[in-house]
C-alpha cells in the first residue's frame, strides 16, 4: 500500500503544480529554463506512475470489499466509459467541436473515468485510486476554467474563438465508439484482468 500511495501522489502531484502552484510553476520555468523544468516533471510523473502501477497491483486483489456495487453500475460504467474514450481522443486531434466547446476534454475524459470506476468497484484499493482521480480532475477542471476566464478578459474573443472541422468532430466519435467497442469485446479483459460487465 506504501508503494501504490506513494506512486499516487507523485504523480498526481507533478500534475498538480499549476493547480496548487501555478506562481512557483512561472518562476522555475524562469530560473530552471522549458526544457530542466519539463524533464524533472517527466520523471517525477514517470516514477510515480511506475510505483502507481506496480503498488496499485500488488494490492488489488487483496484489497477489502468496502461496498458492493450493483449489477447495474457495471452498465451505467460502460456508457459513462463511452463518453470518457470520446473525450480522450477529442483530447488529441486538433480543430474538432467537442474540444472547441468543452475546451479541456482530457481533465473531462478522467474525471468521467473515475466516476464510471468508482461506481463499479467497491474495494478500498479501487475507492483510493479512482477517487484520487476524481478529486484531481475536478480540481484541476475548476483551475483551468478559471484561467480561461482571465485569459478571455485579455483576449478579443473574436480572435479567441477555435476553427473547428466537421471531419476531425466525426473522427473523434468514430475512434471513441471503435477503442470503447474493443474495450467491451475483450480488451479490458486482456490489458487489465477484469470484464466491464463482470463477466
Amino acid at each position: 500500500m506504501a508503494l501504490f500511495i506513494l506512486g499516487l501522489v507523485l504523480f498526481l502531484g507533478s500534475h498538480s503544480v499549476r493547480v496548487f502552484a501555478d506562481g512557483w510553476r512561472t518562476k522555475r520555468l524562469a530560473q530552471w529554463g522549458e526544457k530542466f523544468y519539463k524533464g524533472i516533471y517527466s520523471v517525477t510523473s514517470l516514477v510515480g506512475f511506475v510505483l502507481m502501477v506496480y503498488g496499485f497491483s500488488a494490492i488489488r486483489w487483496d484489497s477489502p470489499m468496502l461496498w458492493v456495487p450493483p449489477m447495474g453500475m457495471r452498465h451505467l460504467a460502460t456508457l459513462l466509459m463511452l463518453l470518457a474514450l470520446v473525450l480522450l481522443v477529442a483530447s488529441q486531434v486538433p480543430h474538432n467541436a467537442i474540444k472547441a466547446k468543452l475546451r479541456h476534454p482530457m481533465v473531462l475524459s478522467v474525471k468521467v473515468w473515475a466516476l464510471a470506476h468508482l461506481l463499479s468497484n467497491g474495494k478500498a484499493a479501487d475507492v483510493v485510486l479512482f477517487g484520487a482521480f476524481l478529486l484531481w480532475a475536478m480540481l484541476n477542471f475548476r483551475a483551468a476554467r478559471q484561467r480561461d476566464r482571465l485569459n478571455a478578459l485579455e483576449t478579443p474573443s473574436d480572435l479567441a474563438a477555435p476553427v473547428t472541422n466537421t471531419f476531425n468532430t466525426l473522427l473523434v466519435v468514430f475512434v471513441g465508439v471503435g477503442v470503447w467497442a474493443i474495450l467491451l469485446l475483450g480488451g479490458h479483459r486482456w490489458l487489465f484482468g477484469v470484464s466491464p460487465m463482470g463477466m
